[in-house]
């Protein structure tokens, strides 16, 4: 595999999709409860299930995961779990590299929507239909 900064650098370049609770961005001079609802909104439910959808793509391919700086293929269901629980405490970060298609997913602790760079069609496509069964949804991210 390539020097996997230079990958991410350049991934964080490409098109970008989210994994969002809503349906599409809100504005930004939105009179909804956006703001006010964000804490509500963030909960270790949530991140579970950033969780399933990552677990249930692992099933289709290779991911290799950058938690605390280390790079990690294929970690266990249980290990990935309990990192995404550290990620939403510490309101850390964590990268994901699905392989072979080299899509990256980025997850904030401090966030309520996951990102997904530069996925093919099928990835998208699965993605988008595991992140529905968790009651989210995928949608086009700013250019």
């Amino acid at each position: 595999m390539m020097n996997l900064d230079a990958r991410i650098e350049e991934l964080l370049e490409k098109p970008c999709w989210v994994i969002d609770g809503l349906p599409e961005r809100v504005p930004a001079d939105s009179a909804g409860q956006y703001s006010a609802l964000e804490e509500v909104f963030h909960t270790p439910e949530l991140f579970s299930k950033f969780a399933n959808i990552l677990l249930k793509l692992n099933c289709y391919y290779d991911l290799h995961v950058s938690y605390r700086g280390e790079w990690t293929a294929n970690p266990s269901p249980a290990d990935f779990s309990a990192w995404l629980n550290d990620v939403f405490q510490t309101q850390g970060r964590i990268l994901i590299l699905a392989s072979p298609e080299e899509a990256l997913f980025t997850l904030n602790g401090d966030d309520n929507y996951m990102t997904m760079y530069d996925p093919d069609a099928v990835l998208l496509e699965r993605a988008a239909r595991i992140a529905g069964a968790e009651g989210l949804f995928v949608w086009k991210g700013a250019e």
